[in-house]
């Protein structure tokens, strides 16, 4: 891929979304987004920009706002900001869910002209994108600014061939894009950290147009699960004498499935994939963790983690788990889940007690033996 000029990009943040519009504070959520700035000037885009009698995808009547607040939204925009600075060039776990999940892009026939990247990994998915999906328009959204910020100062490094690339803030949980605008909607280990999981996706739905593509990696609940979640509990029960969540709940594999049909997502998939990654020490892990944006976010979390109880938490990992070259492992299951927005030309299932045979007849026809 020869290297050509960069086309033009934009960016969008919170406070100029706010200066645009001249937005009240209940309406700033739904401004992020419905303009974007190029030179000082307001500059609208038709994907952000729906005309007053079109809906945002928040507006559907399928969405709605969870009851139950699990995740201190707040405290992981911040841990995002934190993530941007740390992120490391190259991350080989990271990397791996990214190039498996853009991999399926390879698998369809169609193009996906108007494409969203939604939080997660978005410098993995930009930088092995590499003309998948022939893609022409492409949206990097992401609730922190200062990971909007780092993308799109080193976006120059990245020449892409007649794609258009726009940054927006924007909340996973809000978001600010045009109902049946988009073709593709991708996700890579970002969508576990929402509130309503279920309303996140179908908010996806709306976005896309007839046939378009929702493609998501999520961590599994297995994550974690056998090592640094054991080694919490026993130095908590030592140090502490009790226990504190430590590690966010996560969706299994069997929910998953359930996550699409019930978002309304047709031609449903979940496929599953194990990584043991492997570090010099237990401490390692947890900087890696906090450099992917992925550390503790809960509203009911211990604010205060003990000094003793964080050395005896690596020292419990690397007695138990620790391997005969001094690296301890570290299991990170990631759950792919692929799903369409309905269109006429897509296969459906036959309505029931419409086969024309019976499993009887085909096996007196072929045989019982042959089965």
């Amino acid at each position: 891929m020869g290297l050509l000029p960069s086309p033009v990009r934009h960016f969008i943040s919170a406070s100029s979304a706010a200066a645009v519009g001249g937005e009240s504070e209940g309406e700033m959520a739904r401004a992020l987004g419905r303009a974007l700035v190029r030179r000082g000037k307001p500059y609208s885009f038709p994907l952000l920009s729906p005309p007053s009698s079109a809906h945002l995808c928040t507006e559907g009547d399928g969405f709605q706002s969870s009851r139950v607040k699990i995740f201190d939204r707040d405290l992981k925009r911040k841990q995002r900001d934190r993530a941007a600075w740390l992120m490391r060039g190259k991350d080989d776990f990271v990397d791996s869910v990214a190039e498996n999940l853009l991999d399926r892009l390879q698998d369809c026939r169609k193009t996906f002209p108007a494409a969203l990247c939604l939080g997660g990994s978005l410098e993995a998915i930009r930088r092995l994108l590499h003309g998948r999906g022939g893609m022409e328009k492409l949206i990097m959204m992401d609730m922190s600014f200062d990971m909007i910020k780092v993308l799109k100062d080193t976006d120059e490094k990245f020449a892409r061939n007649n794609l258009e690339t726009f940054y927006v803030v924007g909340d996973e949980e809000f978001l600010p894009i045009k109902e049946n605008s988009l073709d593709l909607v991708i996700s890579c280990l970002g969508l576990h950290w929402t509130n309503d999981l279920p309303g996140a996706m179908i908010q996806a739905r709306l976005a896309l147009r007839p046939d378009g593509l929702f493609l998501a990696a999520i961590l599994g609940g297995e994550t974690l699960k056998l090592e640094l979640r054991i080694a919490c509990t026993i130095a908590q029960m030592e140090r502490e004498g009790g226990i504190s969540p430590r590690l966010s709940p996560l969706a299994q594999v069997r929910d998953a499935g359930n996550l699409l049909t019930r978002a309304g997502f047709t031609l449903p998939g979940v496929d599953v994939d194990e990584y043991t990654v492997k570090y010099e020490s237990a401490l390692e892990l947890i900087e890696h963790l906090r450099s992917m944006g992925e550390t503790n976010a809960l509203f009911q979390r211990s604010n205060i983690l003990k000094k003793d109880t964080a050395l005896a938490t690596a020292a419990v990992y690397q007695s138990m788990f620790g391997g005969e070259d001094g690296t301890v492992p570290a299991t990170f299951q990631v759950i792919y889940m692929t799903g369409w927005k309905e269109h006429p030309s897509q296969q459906k299932a036959k309505s029931r007690g419409s086969a024309t045979a019976s499993f009887d007849d085909i096996q007196k026809h072929f045989g019982r033996g042959s089965c």
